[in-house]
């Protein structure tokens, strides 16, 4: 069964001309991991907008096609199912609260969720995220990392089925991306649909069961990575194929499948590395 399915989405901001998002037609399943792909000016962020519903009840502008979550496109249901992480975790951080744990329970005072189920959904967000010994410190003591934890924990509180990311890692060294995709890619085998706009080609390569490839609005490909990274056209959109399908393709043809590698594990096993 579908989670998300997207039936000809467009849509154009206030005063532009130009469609920022054209024509989109893909179907996410639950539990799937989803990187959307392009260059700055694809409409990556502005898909994530439309997936929470920002998109056009927020930001308004000229809107067609349906965005249906579960079957169900009213805007009142699609926020209770769909929780956005900013590419800022600074921008997530309510700056009122004095501690982790204020801060995660913030968004459940807002929705009158009953104290014990409060503390009960807090507590697993912590362990989910690994933070539980963070809970009493200031979220603006933390490394950058570990604060983009404690908003994608926030979200979590709030029991979403499906977590939309706009580009999370943007501001963090490798620790801190290494960190944010080991518990996105956790919470992924645990059921929620993530969808992820990302820049580390090598990351979506290694963690996402599919790419969606953007370019200029317009949907290039939707695939899995090995079939989105080993297309012969893939840089005429802006995009350079993770490391390792670059290297195969230097010297060694496609796989029986028509598609290269796009991670070490995946080169090695083609080269019969270790299999002797």
């Amino acid at each position: 069964m579908s989670k998300i399915r997207v039936e000809g989405l467009k849509y154009r901001y206030p005063d532009m001309d130009k469609l920022v998002l054209d024509n989109l037609n893909f179907e996410v399943e639950k539990g799937a991991f989803i990187g959307i792909i392009g260059e700055n000016t694809a409409g990556k962020s502005t898909l994530c907008y439309a997936l929470t519903g920002l998109v056009p009840n927020f930001f308004k502008g000229a809107y067609g096609g349906t965005i249906l979550i579960d079957d169900l496109d009213e805007i009142s249901d699609v926020t209770r199912k769909v929780g956005l992480v900013f590419d800022q975790p600074f921008s997530q951080m309510t700056g009122s609260k004095t501690t982790v744990y204020e801060e995660i329970a913030f968004g459940l005072e807002n929705s009158g969720v009953e104290r014990e189920e409060m503390r009960i959904r807090i507590d697993e967000s912590l362990r989910l995220m690994d933070i539980e010994h963070l809970q009493n410190k200031n979220p603006y003591d933390l490394s950058g990392g570990q604060m983009q934890r404690v908003a994608i924990a926030s979200v979590l509180a709030m029991k979403p089925d499906v977590i939309v990311l706009d580009e999370p890692t943007s501001q963090l060294d490798p620790k801190g991306s290494d960190e944010v995709f080991q518990v996105i890619t956790k919470l992924a085998k645990s059921g929620i649909t993530i969808i992820m706009a990302e820049h580390k080609l090598e990351k979506l390569a290694e963690y996402a069961s599919k790419i969606l490839l953007l370019h200029k609005g317009k949907q290039i490909a939707f695939g899995s990575p090995e079939e989105v990274f080993s297309r012969d056209d893939i840089l005429e959109y802006g995009i350079a194929p993770p490391v390792y399908t670059r290297i195969a393709k230097a010297v060694k043809p496609k796989t029986q499948a028509g598609f290269y590698p796009v991670t070490m594990k995946d080169l090695m096993q083609q080269w019969n590395v270790g299999d002797k």
